[in-house]
C-alpha cells in the first residue's frame, strides 16, 4: 500500500492505514466513510460490489451532488496512479511535498527520452 507524505504530515499512523485494508470490520471508521471505502472499493477493484445495498447505503450518507463529486476523485485518482506506473515511476521518486517533479534520485525513464 502506497504511503502518502501529506497524510504522514496529517499524523496518519501505520495502524491506520492497517485498518484500510479491513475498513467493513474496523471501528476507526464513521459509517459515511465506510461507505465512500466501499464504494471506492466497487470502482477501483470489482464493479459488482456497487449493488443495490451500496447505492442504498451511498444515498444515505451522501446527496447527489457530494457523490458526483467523491465518485470523480475516486476516478481520477485510480488513473493518475496508473499513468504514473506506465511511466515506470516508483513510489518516492515524485516528491510528495511539490505540485510536480521528479526527485531526483528517479532512475532515467527510457519510455520518457524517445
Amino acid at each position: 500500500m502506497q504511503r502518502s507524505v501529506q497524510a504522514e504530515q496529517q499524523g496518519v499512523t501505520e495502524s491506520e492505514y492497517g485498518d484500510l485494508t479491513r475498513f467493513r470490520e474496523s471501528d476507526r471508521f464513521t459509517p459515511r466513510e465506510r461507505a465512500a471505502l466501499a464504494w471506492t472499493e466497487a470502482i477501483a477493484l470489482d464493479a459488482s460490489l456497487a449493488d443495490d445495498a451500496l447505492w442504498a447505503e451511498l444515498h444515505r450518507q451522501f446527496s447527489e451532488p457530494e457523490l458526483v463529486e467523491l465518485g470523480f476523485f475516486i476516478a481520477l485518482t485510480l488513473g493518475q496512479q496508473r499513468w504514473i506506473k506506465t511511466l515506470a515511476l516508483d513510489h518516492g521518486e515524485v516528491l510528495g511535498d511539490q505540485l510536480t517533479g521528479i526527485a531526483r534520485t528517479a532512475r532515467p525513464n527510457p519510455l520518457l527520452e524517445r
